[in-house]
């Protein structure tokens, strides 16, 4: 079953970040994964403020997506990611 991992993102220093924008796409490449949304225009059609970055990157199965998660090829800028924005990362199976 496909699988997607959803990142919801506040970029506090975009020139940090850009670091770890330039090195993701070919990890997740590496790892049989491809882009749905990478950024966007988020609105709130209900709820809260949606926040600044968007992220859905869709895997053919759950373990897929895991195994870029914990590859060392994505662990190793993680903490890019972290020093340079506040967020959230959700794994979903879906259609």
């Amino acid at each position: 079953m496909v699988a997607y991992v959803i990142a919801e993102v506040t970029v506090h220093n975009p020139e940090r970040y850009a670091d770890y924008t330039a090195v993701t796409p070919g990890t997740v490449e590496k790892y049989g994964g491809k882009f749905i949304v990478r950024g966007g225009n988020p609105q709130a059609l209900e709820g809260d403020a949606p926040p600044q970055r968007v992220v859905v990157i869709e895997f053919a199965s759950a373990d897929a997506a895991k195994a870029w998660y914990n590859s060392p090829d994505y662990s190793s800028v993680i903490n890019i990611r972290q020093e340079a924005s506040d967020g959230k990362l959700m794994l979903v199976e879906g259609a």
